[in-house]
């Protein structure tokens, strides 16, 4: 009776406390409500909604484990942004442990609480900024926070059909988001008492990743993973490994899982001396059929892999959708691939293209002529880095790339190009009014001997040609750079028209 009348009592503070006053005094009372700790456990049941969040930080703040294990089960809202208050500090492994074990104890009953919502426990750091904040006293109003409400139409018809039945809410598997980068030694104790709750509790605990990112992590370790994670969560994936050829191809089934994949970087794929021929092409058929299930695919980057030559359009015939993005870096292209390329289905929404890398030199330029017109409308981003692209070649390109009417930024840096064309380029992009940013190569004539040397003086005086003709032809804003790699550490140093120096010619 004693402890009913207590409730009663906070019930009737906080409610109308959070009716007409600030945020700050809400956080204030939080605290001081966790001065007695028993209390506040009890008084949950009864405690007004917004209370929650400045409760939870507090006890939070202070390490109050009991409480918050407490609170998750009894959390009103739909999901708990837990990764944003672990930004920026060491999480206590207790208090860690504190909300996973009131996990524990919701997922152990048959039936939901009255209050519970709780349907995501969100560990990403970077998602849902505003959700503590507007609680903390630096916004406004309380009631500017969206909740959504999914489960409220079938509450209500329970409510109608019988009040006794408001307390059965039927059981669906809570997801755990995260975000994951896989590498050598970063699975910390707090990662491995998640795997370890997620593995007892697969079919109830769905933990789930938008963005995972592998690096350098043994394979066997990787699929253990792979294993827990409920794939089809995954939206964006890096693999940035070392791999060789039958590794991927022990990847690849768990790629095919990945069917809602938006974005896939992948690359440092190398050849295998021990392999047969046959077996190569058996493990590439079987990396590359995977594309089959992507069928929400987007964006596809592929760097340094070994096995692309005369192999393009065995990927490519496997997108099923039209790609936004397509980044084919440091890999050997044949002819075929290139004439392939021009000639997909995915490549006519193209809004960003990337040949990087790629040495086109011996490569008719036809096939990439039509490979822009093909993108033509939809282009906004193309780069053809290091390519060795010659005069010759760049000259058929004029008339595509003055086509490319939503072109924004053009990237032709490391290919021999004499001032001559430059010029003719510019007269050719000068009418693509979105084009804002052109970074090209230093002109031939800028060097002083074969061996690459450049003349700084002859460098400035073309570069000014350039701007002085962009401003006789009605586009001064549009900024042109020429970029040429640095002699000591390979990166890029830009012109404009002086040097803007690397870090390698500052001082210490």
């Amino acid at each position: 009776m004693e402890r009913r009348r207590l409730q009663g009592s906070i019930q009737s503070r906080y409610i109308s406390m959070s009716v007409w006053t600030s945020p700050r005094r809400l956080v204030l009372a939080g605290q001081s409500l966790l001065k007695d700790e028993a209390l506040a456990i009890a008084a949950l049941e009864l405690l007004p909604r917004e209370l929650f969040p400045p409760l939870f930080t507090a006890a939070f703040d202070g390490r109050c484990s009991q409480t918050l294990k407490a609170m998750v089960q009894a959390w009103p809202f739909t999901c708990l942004p837990l990764g944003v208050l672990m930004k920026g500090q060491q999480l206590h492994l207790e208090t860690f442990k504190a909300v996973l074990d009131g996990l524990d104890v919701l997922l152990a009953q048959e039936v939901r609480p009255r209050r519970w919502k709780l349907e995501v426990l969100d560990l990403r750091k970077n998602s849902h900024q505003d959700f503590w904040t507007v609680w903390s006293g630096n916004r406004a109003s309380l009631y500017s926070f969206p909740e959504p409400e999914a489960a409220q139409p079938m509450r209500k018809k329970r409510k109608v059909d019988s009040l006794s039945t408001e307390a059965e809410q039927p059981f669906t598997p809570i997801e755990v988001l995260v975000d994951l980068s896989l590498k050598e030694g970063a699975c910390d104790e707090l990662f491995s008492y998640l795997m370890e709750k997620v593995k007892r509790q697969k079919n109830v605990l769905h933990l789930c990743c938008k963005k995972l990112k592998i690096f350098a992590m043994p394979m066997q370790n990787i699929k253990m993973i792979l294993k827990m994670l409920q794939l089809d969560s995954i939206e964006d994936l890096e693999v940035t490994c070392t791999w060789k050829l039958p590794t991927l191809a022990k990847f690849s089934p768990y790629l095919g899982q990945m069917i809602n994949l938006r974005r896939l970087l992948l690359s440092h794929i190398h050849a295998s001396a021990s392999i047969s021929a046959e077996k190569e092409e058996q493990y590439i058929a079987q990396f590359t059929s995977q594309f089959l299930s992507l069928q929400c695919l987007q964006a596809v980057y592929v760097d340094s892999l070994f096995f692309l030559r005369g192999r393009l359009d065995q990927l490519l015939r496997h997108v099923m959708n039209p790609l936004e993005t397509l980044s084919v870096t440091n890999c050997r292209l044949s002819e075929g691939d290139v004439m392939h390329l021009s000639q997909s289905p995915n490549v006519g929404q193209l809004s960003v293209l990337s040949l990087s890398g790629v040495m086109l030199t011996d490569i008719s330029p036809e096939p990439l002529q039509a490979l822009l017109e093909r993108a033509s409308a939809t282009l906004q981003d193309l780069d053809f880095d290091e390519c060795g692209i010659m005069d010759d070649q760049l000259l058929v390109l004029l008339p595509s790339l003055s086509h490319c009417t939503q072109l924004m930024t053009l990237s032709f840096c490391g290919n021999p190009i004499s001032i001559s064309v430059l010029e003719n380029l510019l007269h050719h992009l000068i009418g693509l009014s979105n084009l804002t940013h052109v970074l090209y190569p230093v002109p031939l004539e800028s060097y002083e001997d074969v061996h690459g040397t450049l003349h700084l003086g002859r460098l400035a005086y073309l570069h000014a040609r350039l701007k002085e003709l962009l401003c006789e032809l009605g586009r001064p804003s549009m900024v042109w750079l020429s970029a040429n790699p640095c002699p000591h550490c390979g990166d890029r140093t830009f012109y404009d028209p002086e040097p803007i120096l690397c870090p390698c010619f500052m001082p210490n």
